[in-house]
């Protein structure tokens, strides 16, 4: 039995420790997203309700997801949604389902704190099962190149991004200008 819940400060460790094993051995890593999940903390774009942690019966940190806000810009319009990255499941926690309830449940938490839409970068094969498509699709497009497949998008609420189109703008601790 999982518990989902908001990150607290002590789990701080814990989380870095788990997203480091998580992609240790991922082949289209730079191996960063621990200090990726720090950075963010402490940034404007963080969002403290949208840190969140599956913790076992046991209060084992099994998995981590953080959301954080993000810009779509075009031209003199800017749109507000955010950035899934990243999602952390411990190894041996891995393929048990952990990383879609997390997924689930920060879209549920997103949701009620007003947000419209979530955008990611990640496995073509994988983030589809839980609403995304490409971002292509709605006219959305990232600040550099990559595989028109590993870029996606998933409206929270009924028409989250109609009419949003533009180039995805991160927060300044992605290092992506």
């Amino acid at each position: 039995m999982l518990t989902i819940r908001q990150e607290e400060e002590k789990d701080h460790k814990k989380v870095s420790e788990l997203t480091e094993e998580a992609f240790r051995s991922m082949e289209h890593s730079d191996h960063q997203e621990h200090f990726l999940v720090e950075q963010l903390r402490s940034s404007d774009a963080f969002i403290p309700e949208l840190s969140l942690v599956a913790e076992t019966e046991n209060g084992e940190i099994a998995g981590h997801i953080l959301f954080t806000k993000l810009k779509i810009e075009n031209g003199s319009e800017t749109f507000e949604s955010l950035a899934l990255a990243p999602v952390s499941v411990r190894p041996e926690f891995q393929n048990q389902g952990i990383g879609g309830q997390l997924i689930r449940h920060g879209h549920s938490v997103a949701k009620k704190l007003g947000y419209s839409s979530v955008i990611l970068i990640g496995h073509e094969n994988y983030y589809p099962k839980f609403g995304y498509k490409k971002t292509s699709n709605f006219g959305i497009s990232f600040p550099f190149e990559i595989p028109e497949v590993n870029g996606m998008a998933v409206e929270l609420t009924k028409d989250g991004l109609k009419n949003v189109k533009g180039v995805v703008k991160y927060p300044k601790e992605f290092g992506i200008d």
